[in-house]
């Protein structure tokens, strides 16, 4: 049997900037325990900002690329997004960390209003047209709630936890949060959406690996 290959969709290298390197790392340890092909990704621009996680401040003077940076974390071994070719993935997934809402989106600033960086969207938009399930981390699930609304989908299941305001928008984005604990993952088998809170709630590394695996495990299982 063929290995399936998931893109994996980075924006940066960092929590505050960009991808959560825990969050990352842990998606593409299940990936490969799974014996899955992860094709790491990230779009070719600059980031929204930079941020010095030593000194816990942002670094205004300081212009870092989504690309540039998230292949610290690929090991050198990414692409852009716009060179995903959709009919050789079986899914895709994207990590969290606040790149997902300032880079991948800009949902930090605009909510509900938000809108997807455009290489990122088409390549959603694909995904999710040829019915391939798509996956996403702590605070990336409203990029999810915004393909699948664009796509007419209504009251998909999604979760980022249970933080009462970034729920809201996901509702105000016409799809159904669903409370969730950081060890496990929400699963809408109908739109083929798996979500899981990760560092939304979770207190350490340990709660942090049993949602990624579990998140990881039903994305799997929802391949063709």
């Amino acid at each position: 049997m063929a290995k399936k290959k998931v893109a994996v969709i980075l924006s940066g290298c960092g929590v505050f900037d960009g991808s959560e390197i825990h969050e990352a790392t842990l998606t593409l340890l299940a990936l490969d325990m799974k014996g899955a092909v992860s094709v790491v990704a990230a779009p070719d621009i600059m980031q929204t900002k930079v941020y010095n996680h030593y000194k816990n401040q942002d670094e205004p003077n300081e212009k870092r690329n989504c690309l540039v940076e998230a292949g610290r974390i690929a090991r050198g071994n990414i692409v852009k997004v716009s060179e995903l070719k959709v009919s050789e993935l079986d899914a895709a997934i994207i990590p969290g960390g606040y790149g997902a809402a300032l880079n991948l989106s800009n949902f930090a600033t605009s909510g509900a209003d938000l809108q997807v960086e455009p290489t990122v969207a088409t390549f959603l938009r694909e995904m999710h047209s040829q019915g391939k399930p798509l996956a996403a981390l702590c605070i990336a699930p409203p990029i999810l709630a915004k393909i699948l609304k664009e796509a007419g989908v209504k009251g998909a299941k999604i979760t980022i936890g249970n933080d009462k305001q970034v729920a809201s928008q996901i509702e105000a984005l016409g799809q159904t949060h669903v409370n969730c604990p950081a060890t496990s993952c929400v699963v809408d088998e109908k739109n083929k959406i798996v979500t899981t809170p990760a560092y939304m709630l979770a207190s350490g590394i340990a709660e942090l690996w049993q949602g990624v695996q579990a998140t990881v495990d039903a994305l799997l299982k929802l391949c063709k």
